[in-house]
C-alpha cells in the first residue's frame, strides 16, 4: 500500500536541512518534503499557506514553531492530514513572561547579533552532549544565518503571537506520534505527556540522548520513531 506524502516542518531558525538524515532515512520508502515555516507573520498565514500547496492527501511532521504550525494545519483542515507527529512543541499560547523575552530577543536580532543571541537561545533550550555536538551547533548557526535576522524576528513574533491549540488537539482522529528529547528544557517531556493525553489517539516517545534537536542529535532513533509512526493502523473517523 502507498504511503501519504509526508510533510515535514522545520523549528524556528532552522531550514530543510533540518530534517536531512530524515529525509535520507524516508525518502526511499515515500514521497518526503519539506514546507518552510517563514511565509508569513502569523502562524495562521503559515498554515494557509500549506494548506494552499500540500497534496490532497498527507502525513504532517512539525518540530518546534513547525510543531505549532502543524497544529493549525490540523484545526484548519483535519480531513486532509493522515496522520500527525510533533516534536519538541507545544500546544500553549505564549506567556507574557515569555512575549517579553522573546521580544528583547527581536530587538538584539535587529541591532545585529543574531548569531551570539540564536546560539544562546539554543543553549537554554538545552542540547544533548552527543559527539557530533559540535556539528550540530555549527550546522544550527548556518541555518539561521541563512534564514537571516529579519526572517528569524518574524519567527519570534508568530511564536509570542500563537493561540492555544488544546481544543484542536482533543478534536484529533487520526494516528499521532508526540515526541521530545529527554533533555529538551524548553518544552520538557511533561509538557509532551500532558500533550499526548489530550489527543485520543496518540503514542508518547521520549527520544534519550537528545535534547531541544532530537532529529540531529539522535537522527537514528528519529527515523526508527517515524518509521512506528506511519505504520500505526488508520483510525476509523
Amino acid at each position: 500500500m502507498a504511503l501519504d506524502p509526508l510533510l515535514l516542518l522545520p523549528p524556528e531558525g532552522a531550514d530543510a536541512r533540518f530534517w536531512a538524515p530524515a529525509m535520507t532515512g524516508l525518502g526511499m520508502e515515500r514521497m518526503v518534503m519539506v514546507a518552510p515555516v517563514h511565509l508569513g507573520d502569523r502562524i495562521e498565514e503559515m498554515a494557509s499557506e500549506i494548506v494552499t500547496s500540500a497534496p490532497p492527501k498527507f502525513a504532517l511532521c512539525g518540530a518546534g514553531l513547525g510543531g505549532m504550525v502543524a497544529m493549525e494545519v490540523m484545526r484548519r483542515a483535519p480531513e486532509r492530514v493522515s496522520r500527525l507527529a510533533l516534536l519538541d512543541t507545544s500546544p500553549h499560547a505564549g506567556t507574557p513572561d515569555e512575549a517579553a523575552d522573546r521580544e528583547a530577543l527581536v530587538i538584539k536580532v535587529k541591532t545585529g547579533q543574531l548569531m551570539p543571541s540564536f546560539e544562546g537561545e539554543l543553549r537554554a533550550a538545552g542540547l544533548a552532549p552527543v559527539p557530533q555536538a559540535a556539528e550540530v551547533m555549527a550546522l544550527a548557526l548556518d541555518m539561521v544565518d541563512h534564514i537571516g535576522p529579519d526572517c528569524y524576528a518574524r519567527q519570534m513574533r508568530c511564536l509570542m503571537r500563537r493561540k492555544d491549540q488544546q481544543a484542536t488537539l482533543r478534536r484529533i482522529k487520526c494516528p499521532v506520534m508526540v515526541a521530545c528529547g529527554s533533555g529538551n528544557l524548553r518544552y520538557p517531556v511533561k509538557r509532551h505527556q500532558s500533550m499526548a493525553e489530550l489527543i485520543p489517539y496518540a503514542e508518547l516517545e521520549v527520544i534519550e540522548g537528545a535534547g531541544h534537536l532530537a532529529p540531529l542529535e539522535q537522527p537514528e532513533a528519529v527515523i526508527t520513531m517515524l518509521r512506528r509512526w506511519q505504520s500505526q493502523p488508520l483510525v476509523l473517523r
